[in-house]
Parts: C-alpha cells; structure tokens; sequence
C-alpha cells in the first residue's frame, strides 16, 4: 500500500504527541518529588544517616609563624573481611598480613590476629579494627600498615577501612606550653586553659552536615552545610627568645634544686609579651612547662624590686632627691616590736640615697617611708594607685589574680606595715603586673597593657588585628622617669647586680630577695627576683626573672640577674645580626691595648717592636722597666734597684720580680697571679738578707 505524505504527517504528529507526554509525566513527577515533598523527604531522612562534619581547629602561631599548636589528621585502620573483591586474595595473602600486623603493633602474636580477621570473617562480622584500642597513626604510620598484605589492594579487593580524626600537636613540645595551654581529652569541650581556653570560640570553627549515601555498594559523606575551619591566633611570642629564656631559667633552678621559677619578656614600646617561660620542679628532680602558670596566677611578696615604687612616690612628691642623705644605723633598725635588717651588715651611718638604692638597703627606704608619709599614709597608696600597681591589665588569657594591697586604717594594718610596704612586703603582686610597670619605666612613663596575641588569621587573610593598648599616659613626671632611669643603671654599674654588668650594651634594673608568705608566717624560702630592662640609654626590652625557693644562691643578682644577662645578650646579638645599632658602653682605647707586665727594657723592647705596637722611649741605661697600657701606646718607664735596699718590683711579672728579690738576698712568697700589684716589704726600705717578702700578683 502506498505511503501517501498525509498518513507520514500523522504518524509524526503521534509519535510527537507521545514523547510530548512523557516529557510532561517525568516533569510533573520530578516536581513532585523534589519541589512539593522536598521538605517533607527530608524530613524522613534517618538521623542515623546524618554525620557530622568536623572543622578543622585553628592553629596558634608564634610571631613569625611558626606553629606553637596545630592540628593533625589520625588514622584507625578498619578491615571489612567480608568484602566482595577479597574472596580472591583472602588464603593466599592472611597469614603476611597477620605477621605484618603483629610484628609492627606488637599487641597481638600473628597467629591472634590471623583468627581474629578469619573468627570474623565466617561469622560475617565487618568493620573490624586493626589499630589497637587507644591508639592512633600518624600519616607517615597509616601509610606504612595500609602498605600490608591486603590492606594495600584497597577498600573492595582488600577489605581496608580508614577513618580520620583531628589531633592536637605543639611542634615545638612544651614551648611555652602553659600559656599555649591544652585542650580536654574530650574534643567536644574545648580549650582547657591559655590560649586554647581564651580563644577557644575562634579557633574551633564552626561544625558542617553531611549524610551518608551508598553509592556503588560504597557508603559516602554527601557535604548538606560544609563546615567553616577555625581562625589562626597569631600571637607576639618569639620563639628564639623564649627558647633562651627556658634553657637559661632551667639551667639556674636545676643548679639551685629551686622549686619553680618564671621568666618574662616584653617589648618595651608595644607591651608585646616576647616570652613567657613557667618551670615547676616535679617529684623527680626534672622540671615541667605544662604546670601552672605562675606569671599571670600567682601574686607574691615582691620584695626589694618595689623599692623603686618607694622611690619615685618620694621623688614624685617632692619629698627626697638621690642626693639626700639617710641614717641606716649600720643596717639594722627597730620599728616598733619588730627590727629590720639590710642583707649585709655595715659600718656606715649616713649614706646618700642613690647609694641606699644601689645596694638595696631596706633600713634606709623603710625610714625614707616612715620618715614622709607616717603622717599620711593614704597619700602613699594613692601614689602607688598613680603608677598602675593596682589596675587589672585584661590580659589576652584567663586567670589574672588580683593584686592585694592593704587599706588604711584596717585591723590587719599595722605599725609596721608602711616600712614594711615600702621594700615590698605585706602586699602581694603578680609577675607580670611588676614587669608592666617597670616597662612603663623603661616607656618614659606610658604603660602599655601586655600583649599576648597580634591577630586572628586564616588563609593568609587577617580577621581581627590587636593593636598596643596605652593603659595610662604616663605613670610619673618625665623629671622622675629619667631619674629613677640614672638610679637603675646605677645598680648594674655599682650596686648589687655588677655581676651582669660586663656586657657591650648596658642594663637597667633592681634585684630583690624576699622572704616568702605562707599561712600569715614569713618562711626562710626566698624569692629571688631581678626587673629591668636593656639597653638601658634605649630600651627595647624588659625582663622580669623570678625563682622560687632555691636551696643556694638566694640572691636575686646571682639567680635571676644571671638568666636576665643570659636573655640580654641573645637579643643583643639578634639586634646586631639583623644589622641593628645598639647603643653600647663607651670602651676606652686603654682597654683595647694590650695588656703587658714589666720585665727586661731589651726583652720588652724587642717584643713591643715585632708586633709593631708604639711604645714610649727607654732609658740606654735601664736594665729593668714596669709597663702600663695608655690612650695611644705602652707606657714604659725605668726600674733601679739599690743593693741593700728592697727593690720596688710593682708592675712585673712573677718570674722577673722573683729573679730581681733573690738577687738582693730576699726569700719569695706568691699570692695569686698576673702582674705584682703589692709587695709586703715596702719599697727601698732596708731589710737583711734572707727576709720573707710576700708579693701580691693581678692580672
């Protein structure tokens, strides 16, 4: 039958109509499904298919960077022995994977884990954990184990499970630990104490939705609300200085067997706290970061560091000058019931009071209190309100105990306690409030709140950023600031810290030993402590040492002077590597000559003259001569011996001073080394032959 063009456009307009209402059938339905009843699907979605998504917690950066906390992925190692693809494999390949296992957990024998896998295999059990309980891998270790037999062929031929949980890791191990903090074994709680604890909210993030799918026979995490990851804390900590500072604060209260002791650094026209070290001596001997931290926590009895608060509250009032003279009685003073005693006995009465403050005499600024302000002692705390010794500083973390001052006129104020206040007993102060206001000392008067953490980051972008805080203009008048500067330096030039003085740039700063509070009763434990700050003429930084109840070396020069020298000179020569000009002590050309005993004017001439160093011309006719360094060469000058006489030999060396007294008959007797600076027997006086002289030698 003939196909006529009208039964073709029939058809086509059928075959049209058709497809036309399939089209329309799958629209509907897939506007049903998935618009109308959208919400209500979901709904009936089982909660057991809803998983959570866990962010990634922000890392806590040191001031360049570097990582002082981040998280890590961990590993547990699941097998499906039941998996399709394995059934190939299994025989051949169970007893090397039983060995690997056994040889590197070492938890099981190879033949424990061998029925443990085939045990759960026959009773269909899946998902069975190969990791031993509590333990979880590294990457580096999730490579290695997922490198065994079977394990390595993958989820469906292998059967291998993996799944994935965040851990907390310090890369630098207790590196200011304390003030890093930690968080609780129970991820879910947070951030236990320090930084972890403050910045908890910032650093978790926020948690995603996903849900479980099978797609393939493979169940999968379909991402519903991807999660947001914490924010970087970027804090001001350096790490090279807080590693100084722990390696040289552990040094000292492991030579002291003391029982904890803190070291603190701060940037001097920011606040910025650069190291923050807390060691507690443990039940072994050894000593722990991770323990309390000291520096913000506890507040103590300061000692002779206040003294400086004594001092500018008398100088602010225009009560004493350095230059005043005080009365100290020899070093001890009776204040009603109670005698006070300086740390060293002395013969002298009147002494100025620059002096008194070099050599931390608690007679002189306990009478210098007593003395100005017995009369109006509230005028003595409103001055100590003046300088900030009582504000709370906001501290970026938790756990800043209040300072305690006693009020006047109180019961538990007492006769004693204005002397007693002034060289920093009866009244409690932590750390780092101390170390503030000596580093508004060190500012010009401005005190900077300090300053723990810089900026909140992430990926490079900046959140948050903190900038330095002024917490008070100025403490005191600029006149006091540059006077009270004059009287710190003076304690590392002639006072109790000279042992740190011989440094190429110059600190300021006080040492302070106080007895400590327990139960109301001041013990014989001290606390050796020394506040500063360096270079002294411009300062960058300030530093505050304190070490807790050592058994030797009590004094604060000795203990915590050391650990501050020890700090100085590690960002000195940071400064000086990063080609920054410190300003330094003057060093006299006298000091760079070279150092030469007296001897024979034609040894010493031929010496002086190789070496090609100038020297001043000697007499034809000495034998002898005593040399003595000078601004532009050596100063050589004639030694003659008259018989009978005793020779005069000040100036030479050992040897050529014993040559020339057992010519003239005399008998020698040494006392230390070097070049003879003293001599028992005095010079050309008359003695017989065979007299014992005594030589006193120097370098």
């Amino acid at each position: 039958m003939a196909v006529t063009r009208n039964s073709i456009k029939r058809r086509s307009f059928l075959v049209g109509v058709v497809i036309f209402l399939l089209m329309l059938f799958v629209a509907i339905k897939f506007f049903k499904e998935k618009i109308v009843n959208g919400e209500e699907a979901s709904k009936k979605v089982d909660k057991k298919e809803q998983v959570v998504l866990t962010a990634k917690r922000g890392d806590i950066l040191a001031a360049d960077g570097r990582k002082l906390a981040c998280s890590i992925n961990e590993y547990t190692i699941y097998m499906d022995p039941c998996a399709d693809g394995l059934k190939k494999y299994f025989d051949t390949s169970i007893d090397s994977l039983a060995r690997d296992l056994s040889s590197y957990f070492k938890d099981r024998t190879a033949a424990q884990y061998k029925k443990y896998i085939c045990d759960s295999r026959t009773h269909g059990r899946r998902y069975i954990r190969l990791t031993p309980t509590g333990r979880r891998l590294s990457l580096t270790e999730k490579k290695i184990v997922t490198s065994f037999p079977l394990l390595r062929l993958g989820r469906n031929r292998g059967g291998c499970l993996e799944e994935v949980s965040g851990a907390r890791e310090r890369p630098f191990g207790l590196l200011a630990a304390r003030t890093v903090g930690r968080l609780y074994d129970d991820k879910e709680k947070g951030g236990m104490y320090g930084l972890e604890q403050a910045f908890d909210k910032q650093l978790r993030g926020v948690n995603g939705v996903g849900q479980k799918i099978c797609i393939g026979g493979r169940w999968l995490n379909r991402t519903v609300d991807a999660p947001e990851d914490g924010l970087d804390v970027h804090t001001t900590i350096d790490i090279d200085i807080q590693d100084v500072a722990e390696h040289s604060l552990m040094t000292q209260l492991q030579q002291r067997e003391a029982e904890y002791g803190i070291a603190l650094v701060m940037e001097v026209k920011t606040g910025a706290i650069k190291a923050i070290v807390n060691l507690k001596r443990r039940s072994d001997g050894s000593y722990d970061e991770n323990y309390y931290n000291f520096a913000i926590g506890t507040a103590v009895d300061p000692g002779s560091t206040f003294k400086l608060a004594t001092m500018m509250a008398c100088l602010e009032d225009g009560l004493a000058t350095p230059t005043d003279t005080i009365n100290i009685f020899g070093g001890q003073y009776k204040f009603y019931d109670r005698t006070l005693n300086d740390s060293h006995k002395s013969n002298e009465t009147y002494i100025t009071i620059s002096r008194a403050f070099e050599e931390s005499s608690n007679v002189a600024f306990a009478r210098l209190a007593v003395k100005h302000y017995d009369s109006n002692k509230q005028a003595f705390i409103d001055k100590l309100d003046d300088f900030g010794l009582r504000d709370s500083l906001g501290l970026d973390i938790l756990g800043e105990k209040k300072t305690f001052f006693k009020k006047v006129g109180e019961k538990n104020w007492y006769g004693t306690t204005l002397p007693w206040m002034s060289i920093g007993y009866e009244l409690q102060i932590t750390p780092i409030q101390l170390l503030t206001f000596y580093n508004a000392v060190a500012n010009g008067g401005k005190m900077m709140r300090p300053m723990l953490v810089q900026s909140l980051d992430k990926d490079g972008y900046v959140y948050k950023s903190y900038s330095p805080q002024v917490l008070r203009n100025s403490i005191a008048s600029r006149k006091t600031i540059k006077t009270v500067h004059e009287m710190l330096k003076g304690v590392v030039e002639r006072g109790t810290a000279m042992n740190i003085k011989n440094t190429p740039y110059k600190i300021a700063g006080k040492t302070g030993t106080a007895q400590t509070l327990k139960n109301g009763v001041y013990q014989q434990t001290y606390l050796a402590s020394f506040a500063g700050f360096f270079p002294a003429d411009n300062p960058l930084y300030s530093c505050l040492v304190m070490v807790y109840g050592a058994k030797t070396g009590l004094y604060g020069n000795v203990v915590a002077g050391t650990v501050v020298k020890d700090i100085a000179d590690r960002l000195y020569a940071a400064e000086f590597k990063k080609g920054n000009t410190l300003q330094t002590t003057e060093v006299k050309l006298t000091e760079n000559m070279p150092y030469s005993k007296g001897g024979k004017a034609d040894d010493m001439k031929e010496v002086l003259h190789k070496l090609k160093i100038p020297h001043s011309p000697i007499q034809s006719d000495a034998e002898w001569v005593s040399a003595s360094a000078q601004e532009n060469n050596i100063n050589l000058k004639a030694k003659y011996f008259v018989n009978s006489q005793v020779p005069d030999v000040k100036g030479l060396g050992a040897a050529d001073a014993v040559c020339v007294l057992e010519r003239a008959g005399l008998k020698v007797q040494l006392s230390g080394y070097g070049h003879v600076t003293a001599q028992s027997l005095a010079p050309n006086s008359i003695a017989p032959r065979g007299s014992q002289i005594t030589l006193t030698l120097k370098n």
